[in-house]
């Protein structure tokens, strides 16, 4: 199963749904796909579309998915990358009145970097970022959130409670 989410942000992210469309018309895709639509406007005959879920059901269509097609927030790149999974990021652009700013252009382009998972963006081919998702092995993934809670808290050690 593909997995693919776009979030809670109120503004529609139509262009990534409509290429994961016409790769199921092309038979590039096979398999069942379930979308997580969130506000995004949208009808399919070959896809599952669902609004917002629970936590809990969404943490199971992620263990469930073969590949997750994601938006490039920072919440759905990283619980897909906990799991180890294959992941294909489209950042929501500004420029097609997908998002605020290109912010998530900058988290996916990083986590590119970083060999953790494969960006689409409109200058890629559809078809061949699928075709890498085949054979992609993530790196894995490591949180620094305990590093940086470490830093916050000598901080405040160093430079609030020494003062008091």
């Amino acid at each position: 199963m593909i997995l693919v989410v776009l979030g809670t942000h109120e503004l529609p992210f139509t262009r990534l749904l409509e290429a994961v469309e016409e790769a199921i018309e092309a038979g590039l895709i096979q398999e069942e796909v379930i979308v997580q639509v969130g506000h995004t406007p949208f009808t399919s005959k070959h896809m599952k579309l669902i609004n917002f879920t629970s936590y809990d059901e969404m943490d199971r269509l992620y263990d469930e998915a073969r590949v997750i097609i994601t938006h490039g927030g920072t919440g759905s790149i990283t619980s897909g990358l906990k799991k180890g999974k294959t992941l294909i990021a489209a950042p929501r652009l500004i420029k097609y009145g997908e998002h605020n700013d290109d912010h998530q252009l900058e988290i996916v382009n990083q986590f590119s970097r970083t060999g953790h998972l494969i960006p689409w963006t409109d200058e890629d081919n559809f078809e061949k970022v699928l075709q890498r998702a085949a054979h992609f092995t993530p790196q894995p993934f490591y949180s620094g959130k305990n590093n940086i809670l470490s830093l916050i808290e000598s901080f405040i050690d160093e430079n609030v409670k020494g003062k008091n």
